[in-house]
């Protein structure tokens, strides 16, 4: 949450360029890709509302009505998302900063949207052609639509093995996730392209490093590739987890790099880049005391955890992953300065329109 607050401006850019040419139609459609089950989801949507509606009030017109779709894997936990969302906003006379006014003197806070959820991977299709005006996704396309085939083949040169991650890995291994998350970024570019409208608009934030090196990923290295990985070690010495069991399992996420963010969207050639930066964020350890080692082994686990645990879980069982989450509280708590000091993500945020001249291969 705290991330994508620091992000708002960047959105905020990118629907007030897309309002700069759009048409003033009487149904404004957004999706949020990778919406997961939190509030972070609604922020983002609330900033979306707010900004388009200021853009029509300045030109003198009535707000649209809204429609907005949520959109994550079928296995995501829409009912929790669903329960956050306040009941919907009676019509009312009057312009939409009316209703939002009327809104918020309300006793009970009101939406003025309509929701519905859409479940499945945004590396496929998942809306009409030319249907949506506005796509968001924040913090999502570093997931991977599945870890490399290769990497997990020990007869194949990029097999992981010993590693549960691509972090300090050896170069084929990375070269076998770059792959995977450039073929998965082409694909989802794809078919946004076939659903968004004409001058419609993309805002995209994901984990990013700054190293040109593919096996280096940064804060994501940190988070899962150095104390996380011990972890996953010391059950195998304690024999609690067969080394196979641990060979087996890898983090399907992958921080790019901006050059290789890049060279997807511009070899993909449906839309033009407005923006692409390399922003630093900050710390996934949330703590009150950043000198206890105590709540910073916490905290560690805790983001690891929300992460990655439902894939830990599946993998070796709730008992054997709370005994893995319980070793790396403990190794983090260790080495918790260091982890206060370096621990830090960088994220690659994007803006991307799709321009009527996009049709005859300008971008």
């Amino acid at each position: 949450a705290l991330h994508a607050r620091r992000m708002l401006h960047f959105l905020e850019e990118t629907l007030d360029a897309m309002m700069e040419r759009s048409s003033s139609d009487k149904l404004f459609t957004a999706a949020d890709l990778g919406c997961s089950c939190g509030s972070n989801s609604l922020f983002i949507v609330d900033v979306i509302v707010r900004c388009v509606s200021e853009a029509y009030e300045s030109r003198g017109r009535d707000a649209p009505e809204f429609q907005v779709f949520f959109s994550d894997l079928p296995s995501n936990d829409f009912n929790t998302l669903f329960q956050l969302l306040p009941p919907l906003l009676a019509p009312v006379a009057g312009s939409l900063e009316g209703c939002l006014a009327a809104g918020e003197g309300a006793a009970t806070a009101t939406r003025p949207y309509h929701a519905a959820g859409v479940p499945g991977t945004f590396y496929g299709r998942l809306f009409p052609g030319e249907s949506i005006d506005v796509f968001t996704s924040t913090f999502s396309l570093h997931w991977l639509s599945q870890v490399p085939e290769e990497v997990g083949d020990s007869a194949s040169p990029a097999y992981n093995g010993g590693r549960v991650f691509v972090h300090r890995a050896t170069e084929a291994v990375a070269a076998a996730y770059k792959r995977q998350f450039q073929a998965d970024l082409a694909r989802f570019l794809r078919s946004r392209a076939r659903e968004m409208k004409r001058g419609g608009a993309m805002f995209l934030a994901c984990l990013g490093r700054s190293s040109g090196d593919p096996a280096d990923q940064g804060g994501a290295g940190l988070l899962f590739g150095t104390h996380f990985q011990d972890a996953w070690d010391d059950l195998v010495q304690e024999g609690v987890v067969e080394g196979e069991k641990r060979d087996s399992f890898n983090i399907p996420v992958y921080a790019p790099s901006l050059q290789e963010f890049r060279d997807v969207v511009r070899a993909d050639g449906a839309f033009a880049i407005d923006r692409l930066e390399l922003v630093r964020g900050g710390s996934p350890l949330v703590v009150d005391r950043p000198d206890d080692a105590a709540e910073v082994g916490r905290a560690m686990a805790n983001s690891c955890k929300a992460v990655a645990g439902v894939l830990v879980d599946a993998h070796i069982g709730e008992r054997r992953g709370a005994q893995l989450f319980e070793r790396l509280e403990r190794r983090a708590a260790r080495h918790a300065r260091e982890l206060v000091e370096k621990m830090h993500f960088f994220h690659v945020v994007c803006s991307l329109s799709r321009h009527n001249s996009i049709a005859n291969g300008c971008v």
